[in-house]
C-alpha cells in the first residue's frame, strides 16, 4: 500500500518554512529524543536535538506523541497511533510505509522487505538510513541476511538497534 502524497518540509527546511514547528524532548531508554511536529503531523524524531532546544508545555500532538513513546518503552508490544509526515522521496516513502507494517516483536531482513516492494535489498537500507521517524517508523525491525544487525542511524547505532529489539523481546546480539 503506497503512501499519500505528504506535503511536509524536510526538517532541514523547516527554518524557511511559514509553518510553525513545535519540538519536545522526552526522556527515554535509549537516550534524550526529540519529537518534531508540523501541521499537525509527526516530521521528526531525533536523539536528542541539543541543549540549545528548550521544552515549553508540548502541543497536543506532542503529548500524545511522547506518552506512546513512554508506553513502548514500559516493554509493551505497542502501535503507534499518529499521524506521521516524513519527508522523504516517494521511494523511501513507500519503504516507511513498509517498515510500519512490520509488528513489533517481529523483524524482517532487507531481502525480505525488498522483496514485498519489489525493489533491492541495499536500496531498502538506503531509504531506512533516511527514515526521519524512527521508533514510530520502526526501521530497527529489519535486520541483514541470516537475521545479522546492520546499521543503525539513531545515536548509538547497532547498539540502540539492538536495545530497540530487546525491548520487543528479539534477542539481537552485536
Amino acid at each position: 500500500m503506497p503512501l499519500p502524497a505528504l506535503e511536509s518540509p524536510a526538517l532541514e527546511s523547516v527554518a524557511d518554512s511559514k509553518t510553525p514547528v513545535y519540538r519536545f524532548t522526552l526522556a527515554s531508554p535509549v537516550g534524550p529524543l526529540t519529537l518534531f511536529e508540523q501541521a499537525d503531523n509527526i516530521t521528526g524524531l531525533m536523539w536528542s536535538a541539543g541543549k540549545s532546544i528548550r521544552n515549553a508545555e508540548p502541543t497536543k500532538l506532542l503529548a500524545i506523541a511522547a506518552s506512546q513513546l513512554n508506553a513502548y518503552f514500559e516493554e509493551r508490544h505497542f502501535d503507534f497511533d499518529l499521524p506521521l509526515a516524513p519527508a522523504g522521496t516517494d521511494f523511501e516513502r513507500r519503504v516507511w510505509q513498509g517498515l510500519k507494517t512490520i509488528p513489533a516483536g517481529t523483524t524482517l531482513t532487507y531481502g525480505g522487505l525488498a522483496e514485498r516492494l519489489q525493489t533491492g535489498p541495499r536500496a531498502v537500507g538506503r531509504a531506512c538510513g533516511a527514515n526521519p521517524i524512527p521508533i514510530l517508523i520502526p526501521c530497527h525491525r529489519v535486520l541483514g541476511a541470516g537475521g545479522s544487525l546492520h546499521g543503525y542511524s539513531g545515536r548509538g547505532g547497532i547498539m540502540t538497534k539492538a536495545a530497540l529489539l530487546r525491548l520487543e523481546g528479539i534477542t539481537a546480539t552485536v
